[in-house]
């Protein structure tokens, strides 16, 4: 592992284990990554009889059971990424939410996918704020900033954006109008160019630059609809003369979501720098707390994002597909074989920046076929023998290019950015 900062990856028996090759929790710095939990009761190791509300309270239970494992409470909660099997359940989650959720609401990205690991009709996976950061960090009370906008649309069950320590995450937007709380009238492009208004508007709410964003992450419910999509992204990326002037652009991961909330057609939600920090850290220059975005040509490029972004004590990797370099085209093979190239790619770009895959915190995997996860595992073993992240697992009705897997992930970044130490 690069550095000195140590990860501490943790498990508890009050929650499931021996589900996959993943980790409960890895706290990295001032942050710590839960992995996705199933409606698992850990006392059986199957999933919990009834509806999806006692699968709801299941999952909540368990995050709970983890994050109180290390000393933490869900108020330090940051976001919380809900992934449904069928969207018209959300009325019915969201009463057991509110239940766990009661005031200082993190963040929170809702989606419904294909399908998800056991059969389950729900799964969540969470962010959690770490202000005892870890070893040799000293214990700092730093203040979770929860803060909403106006001029963006509100949710009664989450917060627009939450910083914390030099991060912040925007909440998943949806293509509404704030003055309105209806979707948008149009088509795709209008639904596209809302959403990245409603995350601008969230920054400059709080006087945070566009291009502070390090990773977006889009979920489309079809994407044919990419195309159209990405000719509005490129409208608002880069958005300044600086960014401009260096071509700079935040890693991103493509979703295929089953549905979204209120049938809308796309929503985004984005990881951002902090370079204020929360107190009682000291405010740093934006431009002196660097964000190092960097490509190799060993690993495939995009035009519209860049391989992995740094920023302080986090690196993000963009979701990477099994494309073939020497094609520039999806690698012909099985999906243990798409698997190994996938995690090749991102093995590649780690490496690049002067880490190992033991420096991975957080791995996130989508499947065109949630079957294909036993021989998934097989490869992805392979890649991380020894210390396991955390990890979410989803089924996706279909994936780029015909692709059978993708995968992106979260790197600590123990030599932070300059001027850090």
């Amino acid at each position: 592992m690069s550095g000195t900062i140590i990860k501490a990856a943790r498990n508890t028996p009050h929650a499931p284990q021996d589900l996959g090759p993943c980790t409960q929790s890895v706290a990295f710095s001032h942050y710590n990554n839960i992995a996705a939990q199933l409606p698992v009761d850990p006392r059986t190791g199957k999933l919990v009889s009834g509806d999806i509300k006692a699968q709801a309270r299941q999952c909540l239970t368990n995050i709970q059971a983890i994050v109180q494992s290390i000393g933490h409470v869900m108020d330090d909660m940051v976001k919380v990424t809900l992934f449904l099997t069928d969207i018209t359940d959300l009325e019915a989650v969201d009463t057991v939410y509110g239940e766990f959720f009661t005031h200082n609401l993190p963040t929170r990205t809702v989606l419904a996918v294909a399908a998800l690991p056991l059969g389950a009709a729900i799964q969540m996976d969470a962010l959690l704020s770490n202000g005892e950061g870890t070893f040799p960090q000293a214990p700092c009370p730093l203040i979770k900033l929860a803060r909403n906008s106006d001029r963006a649309p509100q949710d009664p069950l989450s917060t627009q954006s939450v910083a914390f320590s030099h991060y912040n995450n925007i909440g998943a937007q949806l293509p509404m109008d704030a003055a309105t709380g209806a979707l948008v009238d149009g088509g795709i492009r209008e639904q596209a160019a809302q959403c990245l208004r409603n995350i601008k508007t969230v920054l400059e709410s709080i006087d945070v630059p566009f291009d502070d964003i390090v990773k977006v992450t889009v979920y489309l419910t079809h994407l044919a609809d990419l195309d159209a999509v990405d000719e509005v992204y490129r409208t608002f990326f880069p958005d300044s003369a600086i960014a401009r002037a260096v071509a700079y652009l935040p890693a991103r991961s493509v979703i295929a979501a089953s549905a979204l909330p209120l049938g809308a057609r796309v929503q985004m939600d984005a990881v951002v720098s902090h370079g204020d920090g929360t107190p009682p850290q000291r405010v740093e220059d934006r431009h002196n707390l660097v964000i190092r975005a960097r490509n190799t040509d060993k690993a495939p490029r995009s035009p519209l994002h860049t391989q992995s972004v740094a920023f302080s004590h986090y690196n993000h990797i963009a979701g990477q597909l099994p494309v073939d370099l020497a094609t520039g085209k999806i690698l012909t093979g099985c999906v243990r074989e798409q698997t190994a190239q996938c995690l090749g790619h991102i093995k590649t770009i780690v490496e690049s920046t002067g880490h190992g895959m033991d420096d991975i915190v957080k791995v996130n995997i989508q499947l065109a076929n949630i079957a294909d996860l036993d021989a998934v595992n097989a490869i992805y073993t392979q890649y991380f023998p020894d210390y396991l992240p955390a990890r979410t697992v989803i089924g996706v009705s279909e994936l780029p290019a015909g692709a059978l897997v993708q995968i992106d992930a979260v790197m600590s970044n123990a030599e932070s950015t300059p001027p850090q130490v």
